[in-house]
């Protein structure tokens, strides 16, 4: 390579060099202005420095932070649980007495009215003793009617004696109807009839379960809840509610009981609503979301990195009129984006996220806020 070239590459080489050095070292070009370089040459070489808006104005000493304005967020505002549906009325029907059972007279599903008789055990014996009981009173009355008309020549213990054997015969009656109607199995009240699993032909006792019965005009559901809004809730207060199995159908319904304490092993509190259980589409043992509405809490919330701690807890540093000032707040929720804060902050004053490590109360600050880009001149 000739000799010209070489020295040629060698300034190309050079003056790249002094313009990357000028560009990425701080200071580059002030120290090529001390060395005698033309102001015009470091100018056109130096890039230009961004500046801050609050930067012009601002003492030499003063801080720089970045800072976010305050916002206010609701909470506190919907209480949602998930509660199990049972019947507001259920009940195992069980015999009175033991017996062999002759008779089912109703299939599981079946809608049953109040008294209608289920079951039947069998009541050969008892329908004799209502037949003997029936004789004895006839025999009784009889009695008692021939005493009357003979009263002249029977004395009056005879007689109180006869009428006192027709009272008794009167409740041995009673006692046999009794018994024969204890033979049949009925409804507390009106319901629905769940699965029968006894037969025709089993001996039953007292304790066995014939069938199952609910009144399912309308659901209780049970739920719990946070202790912190018990003092909220009020029997008589509006809620709606979901079924897990049918999500497409909003429910409303109402509190019908509050338990009178609160757990102590989860601390929550058990609540009562009550649906109405229209077309009967609900059943008992469902799962229902429940969702109850409050007036809510309004709290201040800063960006998570506004949130500094000291050995006395939490706190920000409020930026107004170019000066820092330390608030104490108490963390209230803490959200992905926000924090939730209790203290002495307004909804739109800044708060710094950034460059707080050197803060003081009362320190001098500049906000860092890039200065917005030029809009471009339209062509002619």
């Amino acid at each position: 390579m000739k000799l010209w070239k070489q020295i040629l590459l060698c300034a190309v080489i050079l003056v790249a060099g002094l313009a990357a050095w000028v560009r990425f070292a701080p200071g580059a070009g002030a120290m090529l202005a001390s060395l005698g370089v033309p102001g015009s040459v470091v100018t056109a070489i130096t890039p230009e420095q961004p500046k801050t808006a609050a930067a012009t104005n601002a003492p030499r000493n003063a801080r720089l932070v970045a800072t976010q304005p305050v916002a206010t967020a609701l909470i506190n505002d919907r209480l949602s649980a998930i509660g199990t549906g049972e019947a507001i009325r259920t009940v195992t029907v069980t015999p009175y007495v033991t017996g062999n059972l002759a008779e089912v007279l109703v299939k599981s599903g079946d809608t049953v009215q109040q008294g209608q008789v289920i079951a039947q055990l069998d009541n050969d014996e008892q329908r004799i003793a209502v037949d003997q009981a029936h004789l004895t009173r006839k025999s009784a009355q009889e009695k008692v009617e021939r005493y009357r008309n003979l009263k002249t020549v029977i004395s009056s213990v005879e007689f109180t004696d006869t009428a006192n054997a027709l009272e008794a015969a009167e409740l041995q009656v009673q006692a046999a109807e009794l018994a024969l109607k204890r033979r049949e199995i009925t409804a507390p009240w009106s319901g629905v009839v769940g699965i029968i699993t006894v037969n025709p032909g089993d001996y039953v006792t007292t304790s066995s379960a014939i069938a199952t019965i609910d009144d399912r005009s309308e659901i209780l559901v049970d739920f719990w809840v946070p202790e912190r809004f018990a003092p909220r809730l009020k029997v008589g207060q509006n809620i709606s509610a979901t079924a897990i199995a049918r999500p497409e159908r909003q429910l409303a319904g109402r509190i019908d009981a509050l338990d009178n304490r609160i757990d102590q092993a989860s601390r929550t509190l058990r609540v009562r609503a009550r649906i109405a259980n229209e077309n009967d589409s609900l059943r008992a043992g469902m799962s229902f979301s429940v969702a109850v509405e409050f007036a809510g809490d309004t709290y201040p919330t800063v960006d998570p990195l506004a949130i500094q701690w000291s050995s006395q807890g939490a706190y920000v540093w409020r930026v107004a009129d170019d000066k820092s000032a330390k608030v104490p707040v108490r963390i209230v929720q803490r959200n992905s984006d926000r924090v939730l804060v209790e203290g002495d902050l307004r909804e739109g004053e800044m708060v710094a996220t950034e460059g707080v490590q050197q803060l003081r109360d009362g320190s001098a600050v500049r906000v860092a806020q890039t200065d917005a880009p030029a809009t471009p001149a339209s062509g002619s």
